[in-house]
């Protein structure tokens, strides 16, 4: 895992410059991405450089350093992320005559751009961001992974592309405007996260999931996609269900070569079935005892949200060596200037990973597997009950969308009064469409709420720039094909995408420690997903290890990976900026709606 960056002057009018001491910010800022080394390239002319900060996985050898150049010196890449099938691409490679210097994913990706091109992005498994130069053709390529594991932003004035794992790096090189996006703004209260691909910012935008993009003298050009979810659903709907014993056998598959690399590989460990599974399948696979952590809370001891003693009785049932750690108030308020520093763009989400990684971290770790994923990939929300039957139900409502909103606005008042939520205001207005429900079910401020929130000009602009439901609506083309692959898709493509995957980001790299996720892979994805639109869901998951999880773990109801950030919050005073919104105050209030505006107004001042 790394961060990456660099800038490329392609309008020819632009006067060549030297790019170092820009870079050189903007890689200061991931510092905590890559602290085993950096690097920094310049192609003669100055007109392209590339950074990168290196942590070090697979191939710890110098030769692997970043950005690598190809032995003809026509290409350089920066590379985040891991490919996981490098080294079956890199057979395929050296049956064609190539030949190879290090034993890296990242060489292997540059001989395969020399020999297919863009064509090469449909080889690969695994979670990457990377930059590729063509000093022969003067085009720079971007590319980002299927399900977006790996971020990748850039901003484009007209004449410089910049680029970086961080939209904070791109503002600490100077050269990107700081001006709020309301779209932006907008998105974050709607979803508690800011929807790729608008940032907070209006000159910086996120490369989308599973795109590619090329710049050359003539600018820069629409990302074009090589792979979606929905696609990815929609290929594995027609594929024929496959058998207990396939599903098996691709779960393998998948942690096995989520395993791959030169440094010791631990996990996280909550008492969910998919954390547990993983670590059970883990343990089948590897050689020495699996390192397992498990975050717990001070103020869940003694509760059901209380996940040690479970995740214990898992570590013993698979010889796991287990280490719990524990978190209070007092630490979180300790850490919170380091927490709000690595949070990237402001986010409901992302504390609980932080602390994890922290633990991970200390017992001397750089690569941890996660159970993120699972949920989407197995029906495991409730939204995939919900969704469609809100959709039966008040579909004919929806060809009627004045009587809906009419409906709205009278109930609106009387909610409030009553301290019940707003969304059930929406219902009949929203609730009969998939992008209206998934707003319903996913959304932390309703679109009306947004005016007395964020004022009325930049919650019209914000709205009429970001189309919330024309963007959920989106994310299902090509039409999955089912109602269950709908809802996966939106649960990935979106909740997923922008909140779980992005916060792992920033929290894991602010300990310097890559977490690997094997749940999110489409290659897994394309194999089980037809099983898992069956209704047997996680049930087939609990079953994969030879030794099957215990019905304390796979009866257990949900929980979520949670923090006691509603208790806390109220006591924080760099958390109080909700307070000035006045229905905010109401004792049914959720958190996470204070949350939003507490960080929306940090970030706006």
């Amino acid at each position: 895992m790394c961060g990456i960056a660099g800038t490329f002057a392609y309008d020819r009018a632009e006067p060549a410059r030297d790019p170092t001491a820009e870079l050189s910010a903007v890689s200061a800022r991931m510092a905590l991405r890559g602290p085993d080394g950096d690097g920094l390239w310049c192609a003669p002319g100055g007109r392209l450089g590339l950074a990168h900060r290196r942590l070090s996985i697979i191939d710890l050898d110098e030769r692997a350093a970043q950005p690598m150049r190809s032995a003809d010196g026509r290409l350089a890449i920066s590379f985040n992320g891991e490919i996981y099938n490098y080294r079956a691409l890199r057979a395929e490679l050296r049956a064609e005559g190539a030949r190879f210097v290090t034993e890296s994913d990242t060489e292997v990706l540059l001989q395969l751009y020399a020999a297919r091109g863009t064509d090469m992005l449909g080889a690969l498994r695994g979670m990457y961001a990377f930059a590729i130069w063509d000093g022969a053709r003067e085009t720079l390529l971007l590319a980002r992974d299927p399900h977006g594991i790996k971020p990748l932003y850039y901003a484009d004035d007209g004449r410089v592309l910049r680029f970086a794992s961080q939209v904070k790096a791109l503002l600490a090189g100077g050269g990107v405007s700081r001006a709020l996006d309301p779209a932006g703004l907008v998105g974050l209260h709607l979803f508690g996260s800011v929807p790729e691909p608008w940032t907070l910012y209006d000159g910086i935008r996120a490369l989308p999931a599973g795109t590619w993009l090329e710049v050359d003298a003539g600018g820069v050009g629409e990302p074009a996609h090589h792979r979606s979810i929905a696609a990815l659903h929609r290929e594995a709907g027609a594929a024929p269900v496959p058998s207990r014993h396939e599903v098996r056998e691709a779960l393998i598959d998948s942690v096995r070569d989520h395993m791959v690399a030169d440094v010791p590989v631990g996990a996280f460990l909550s008492s969910g079935v998919d954390s547990a599974a993983l670590v059970a399948l883990m343990a089948e696979r590897s050689p020495e005892p699996v390192r397992a952590i498990t975050l717990s809370f001070d103020e869940f001891a003694g509760t059901a949200d209380d996940e040690a003693p479970l995740a214990s009785e898992v570590a013993r049932r698979y010889g796991v060596e287990h280490s719990v750690r524990r978190v209070g108030r007092e630490e979180l308020e300790g850490d919170l200037p380091a927490i709000l520093d690595a949070m990237d763009q402001p986010t409901i989400d992302g504390i609980n990973t932080f602390f994890v990684s922290k633990a991970t971290r200390e017992l001397g770790l750089k690569v941890a597997v996660s159970g993120l994923g699972g949920d989407e990939l197995w029906g495991g929300y409730p939204s995939f009950a919900e969704l469609p039957r809100w959709r039966r139900l008040l579909a004919p409502a929806a060809r009627l969308p004045a009587l809906g909103a009419r409906a709205r606005r009278f109930g609106e008042p009387w909610l409030r009064l009553a301290g019940l939520s707003p969304k059930l205001g929406g219902m009949l207005e929203l609730g009969g469409s998939w992008a209206g429900a998934y707003l319903l079910r996913r959304g932390i401020f309703m679109p009306w709420e947004l005016p007395e929130v964020l004022g009325s000009d930049v919650a019209e602009e914000g709205l009429e720039r970001l189309e919330p439901l024309a963007h959920i609506e989106a994310q299902l083309e090509p039409d999955p094909g089912s109602d269950f692959a709908r809802v996966a898709t939106l649960e990935s493509a979106l909740y997923m995408r922008n909140q779980l995957l992005r916060d792992t980001d920033w929290a894991s790299m602010a300990h310097s420690l890559e977490v690997r996720v094997p749940l999110v892979d489409a290659v897994l994805l394309r194999a089980v997903a037809g099983a898992s639109a069956r209704g047997e869901g996680k049930r087939m998951l609990a079953a994969a290890p030879a030794q099957a999880l215990p019905a304390t773990v796979v009866d257990r109801a949900k929980t979520g990976f949670t923090t006691p950030i509603a208790r806390w919050m109220q006591r924080i005073p760099e958390l109080d900026g909700w307070r000035r919104v006045p229905r905010l105050h109401d004792a049914h209030c959720h958190w996470s709606r204070k949350l939003v505006v507490a960080l929306a107004t940090r970030w706006i001042a």
